[in-house]
């Protein structure tokens, strides 16, 4: 197809985006794909992926994407490094600027996912698949029988360390406030698990490194005047939110009271006809490879059908 006459225009890359790719270009419904500014995704910055369904030795993050890369090209699918600058929803059709040009067409896919919130220390970057993570049920099991922190105060968090106690040796849970923010429930089951440590009115100061530079430990600076303290670790979970990346729709589509775009129930279409959303840009619960590419799946399926009703 033409780089100029797409039927659909997806959005973001990652298990989302690609699934949405593959099912589109093998419905022969012609797309351009705009891989964002983290081509794959999230799973880019992963090391091991043993939760992807069809790997049992596992595979690593981004060999996982490129797979799913390749499957889309294979199809037809014609993909752009770049982003989608802005949408204007006020259609079908919809105008979609992309890398200096603009499209029109009739339906669009949202797979630009939702970035996790880091500290942002200095060196923190060298840190991730070296004991850095922002996801307990995605890299957990790695740390299995060993000490872990986990920063933040609130039901991510306390969710987190509920989840890690299960399987590491010990959990520190970090939070810069001498109270949590989480809900009762969520620290009622925290604090009755014998293993989670509170480090309270605490935050992270550094990471260590040991000499080949993996995670060892983390100092901590205490909010109260009291000395740093060094607290020993192999994984380090921060859990202190989330953030869709939806700032290039200009609030032109109803969005949830933490910024995820709003989806019909068990649906993929969004407020707007003709606009369908899948991946973690529109999952403030799962957030996992293989919820991200079941969604990518509906998103394709349902834009078939409804542009098959449209006659488009």
């Amino acid at each position: 197809m033409s780089e100029r006459s797409p039927k659909v225009i997806i959005a973001g890359s990652g298990p989302a985006g690609y699934t949405a790719a593959i099912y589109l270009s093998r419905a022969n419904l012609p797309n351009l794909l705009f891989e964002g500014l983290q081509p794959g995704g999230q799973l880019t910055i992963t090391t091991d992926v043993e939760n992807f369904p069809g790997f049992p030795e596992g595979i690593m993050g981004p060999e996982l994407m490129e797979k799913l890369r390749a499957q889309a090209a294979r199809f037809g699918t014609v993909i752009e490094a770049g982003t989608v600058d802005a949408v204007d929803c006020q259609g079908p059709p919809f105008k979609v600027t992309a890398g200096g040009r603009t499209y029109t067409v009739p339906a669009v896919i949202v797979a630009t996912g939702s970035t996790a919130r880091y500290l942002h220390l200095p060196g923190e970057d060298a840190f991730h698949g070296k004991g850095l993570s922002a996801c307990a049920t995605c890299d957990g099991f790695f740390y299995r029988d060993q000490d872990v922190v986990v920063v933040g105060g609130g039901d991510t968090a306390l969710e987190e360390a509920t989840y890690l106690s299960g399987i590491c040796r010990k959990v520190t849970l970090v939070h810069r406030r001498d109270e949590l923010r989480g809900s009762a429930i969520m620290q009622q089951r925290a604090f009755a698990k014998p293993n989670i440590e509170l480090a309270w009115s605490r935050t992270i100061e550094a990471y260590l490194p040991d000499a080949q530079g993996m995670l060892r430990g983390v100092r901590l600076r205490s909010t109260k005047g009291e000395p740093p303290i060094e607290v020993a670790c192999t994984g380090c979970f921060i859990a202190i939110g989330h953030d869709p990346n939806t700032a290039f729709l200009a609030g032109q589509l109803q969005l949830d009271a933490n910024g995820y775009l709003v989806t019909k129930p068990d649906r993929t279409m969004t407020s707007v006809e003709g606009i369908f959303a899948c991946g973690d840009v529109q999952d403030p619960v799962w957030r996992q490879g293989v919820t991200a590419a079941g969604t990518g799946c509906m998103a394709a399926i349902e834009c078939e059908r409804w542009l098959f009703a449209k006659g488009l």
